[in-house]
């Protein structure tokens, strides 16, 4: 079954026709909103082009309380969907339009909503539960979804072919460093715990976003200095993260690390905050787990820095991390030595991939359940 996978980011949109074997017949990424009028001819040019595609398949970064599984994507699923675009704004508005476009122009074939969060649906109860009022997590439904699903069980997947070991096998922790970043403890194959939280903001620093805050601070903002709740999202999302603590400059840590290494002193600030935070949450996550077998890197940043990674790990000795990794990143490897306590891993992100598989899987089981 050929599959297009349709990836809409915050600020661009990642388009993969995959054949049976996945491989790519054709790809193309637009930078820029998907909502934007660009990004949608781009996208109607590509889908009139494009042959032989039976299913598409829509990342989606969150499916809310009820849509924990790849779903075929019907009118009424569609109606759905509106409900939790607040809960991912940057996100969710965005790939709803591309999928609104896809579906119109490719009426006949399946379309499937793969979700991020659907990894994550069954963490157990105390790792996903906020110590909120019980009203409040009863009415509004609050919880930890997490996020970066779809990346996470691709890593898991390679991570067990690199080791030689079956998914439910191992205890890992993965590290999806990219725009959006977050830290996930697997265990026996199952997320128990991931530092995004309700909404992608939560947790590490990121290019733009904050990551994890005081949030007396953010009513102080409100209280005190009259800042609007716009204006304090809009920073927290878009002016924050790498990009506030280099004071404008840039969150490019490509960027950030040569100017650092040429002595510039903001930049060496930016990313020691970022490689501590995302030191502290691997330590987290780790408590989560018996045992650790490997501390896995994914994401665009994690798997073409090697600066990065190697800064992560020289400050996680006490779990058994440390020494000189390996900085090649031409294929998925082991970075750290054979006889290490804990195996480092690399595994460059392809969401495409899982996302065709998820589609297969689910339109295979629709069919067969529709006989």
């Amino acid at each position: 079954m050929n599959v297009l996978v349709v990836n809409a980011g915050s600020s661009s949109l990642k388009l993969d026709l995959l054949d049976e074997r996945d491989e790519r017949i054709a790809t193309q990424h637009i930078d820029g909103s998907p909502a934007s009028p660009e990004a949608r001819d781009a996208l109607a040019d590509f889908l009139q082009g494009a042959r032989d595609i039976e299913a598409v398949g829509h990342r989606l970064v969150h499916g809310g309380p009820d849509i924990t599984r790849p779903t075929v994507i019907d009118d009424a699923l569609r109606r759905r969907l509106d409900a939790v675009a607040q809960l991912a704004p940057m996100h969710v508005p965005a790939a709803l339009n591309a999928i609104d476009l896809a579906r119109a122009r490719l009426p006949g074939v399946p379309h499937v909503a793969c979700v991020d969060t659907a990894f994550h649906a069954d963490m157990p109860e105390p790792a996903r539960t906020y110590a909120l009022p019980e009203d409040w997590r009863r009415r509004f439904g609050l919880r930890r979804y997490g996020f970066h699903g779809l990346s996470y069980a691709w890593a898991l997947r390679r991570t067990a072919e690199l080791l030689g070991r079956e998914p439910d096998q191992l205890h890992v922790v993965l590290a999806h460093l990219g725009g959006g970043a977050s830290v996930c403890a697997v265990r026996d194959g199952r997320s128990v715990w991931t530092s995004m939280g309700f909404t992608p903001l939560e947790g590490l620093v990121m290019v733009k976003r904050s990551g994890s805050v005081d949030p007396g601070m953010l009513l102080w903002l409100q209280t005190t200095h009259g800042l609007s709740a716009q204006e304090i999202s809009d920073a927290l999302q878009y002016r924050a993260g790498l990009l506030g603590l280099s004071g404008g400059r840039s969150g490019d840590t490509r960027e950030l690390v040569a100017a650092a290494q040429s002595g510039d002193q903001t930049a060496e600030l930016a990313m020691a905050v970022y490689t501590l935070r995302v030191r502290q949450e691997i330590a987290a996550a780790a408590v989560s787990l018996d045992r650790l077998d490997a501390l896995v890197f994914t994401g665009e940043i994690g798997a073409d820095q090697p600066e990065v990674r190697q800064a992560v790990c020289d400050g996680l000795a006490v779990i058994g991390l440390g020494g000189t990794l390996d900085a090649r990143q031409d294929a998925d490897r082991m970075l750290a030595r054979s006889d290490a306590d804990v195996a480092v891993l690399l595994v460059h992100p392809r969401e495409d991939r899982q996302i065709a598989t998820e589609v297969r899987r689910t339109v295979i089981g629709t069919t067969a359940r529709q006989r």
